[in-house]
């Protein structure tokens, strides 16, 4: 189940990205998992960010893996939150030259694949390997 809480005035297609992060998960062998995700604004984001990445600035998206075992994982396993700010979002959009909505779907598939173990920060091999990712999920939508 994929439960997205929209905690800003953006108006955004639930249905939608719903049916991205169900994608991904889907590509990753993750499906019987279950996934949050909350679209916040700068300020939350920005203490999150401070908190938990020692970073005191606002970010798009952050990432928040649920420790679960392997031996007790069930079908209603979490496999955690993804914390998207919309207002970073539509900057990075103006920025990239790309829609909002766009900007959204890769932002989302770039959280839940950190959730799945992709990390563009330890080295170039598997930053390479995360966006190529990225690129293959978003081409999948007609965005």
């Amino acid at each position: 189940m994929i439960e997205i809480n929209n905690l800003t005035k953006f108006k955004i297609d639930k249905k939608l990205y719903t049916g991205v992060a169900k994608k991904v998960l889907k590509g990753e062998n993750r499906i019987i998992e279950n996934l949050s995700v909350a679209f916040v604004n700068s300020l939350e984001i920005q203490k999150l960010n401070k908190k938990y990445r020692n970073k005191n600035k606002p970010t798009d998206v952050l990432s928040f893996e649920k420790n679960i075992s392997k031996e007790i994982q069930n079908i209603n396993a979490e496999i955690g939150e993804v914390i998207i700010c919309l207002e970073v979002v539509k900057e990075n959009a103006k920025k990239f030259g790309v829609t909002f909505k766009q900007e959204l779907a890769k932002i989302l598939i770039h959280g839940v694949l950190h959730l799945c173990g992709y990390n563009h920060e330890g080295s170039e091999k598997e930053a390479v390997k995360m966006e190529t990712k990225e690129k293959a999920y978003l081409a999948k939508f007609k965005i």
